[in-house]
């Protein structure tokens, strides 16, 4: 198996890019389009367990739309082969003394890389 093929991890990279414009600019379409369509996918926040695409979407359509803006402080993308890859990063926001944390499971599906399993949460000030 090789790691972090450099054509594999430009795609990764790019959908990781994709995800994170996404985000902080509240693209709803786009998060969903990123996600796994599917019962499976998982998403821990930092004060919800999200099961399912549909708890997740819905959770999206309650969020606020303020305040997603972070700056990101450290990035790691590794790949598995063609198909699999994890992208785990730190992050900031204004007023938030907080270092955040988000890992993300990537893979290759028919739709493109999507992300089957998130999780987010803060680290202790």
């Amino acid at each position: 198996m090789r790691i972090n093929d450099p054509a594999i991890l430009a795609e990764v990279e790019a959908a990781f890019d994709a995800y994170e414009r996404a985000l902080v600019g509240n693209d709803v379409a786009e998060l969903d389009r990123l996600f796994w369509e599917s019962p499976h996918t998982l998403r821990y926040g930092a004060g919800e367990n999200l099961y399912g695409i549909e708890a997740i979407r819905a959770f999206r359509a309650a969020r606020p739309a303020r305040g997603l803006a972070r700056e990101i402080t450290e990035r790691s993308v590794t790949t598995f082969g063609n198909d699999f890859a994890v992208a785990n990063i730190a992050f900031r926001r204004a007023g938030e003394p907080r270092l955040g944390r988000q890992s993300q499971s990537w893979v290759r599906l028919p739709e493109g890389w999507q992300v089957v399993a998130a999780h987010v949460s803060w680290q202790q000030a």
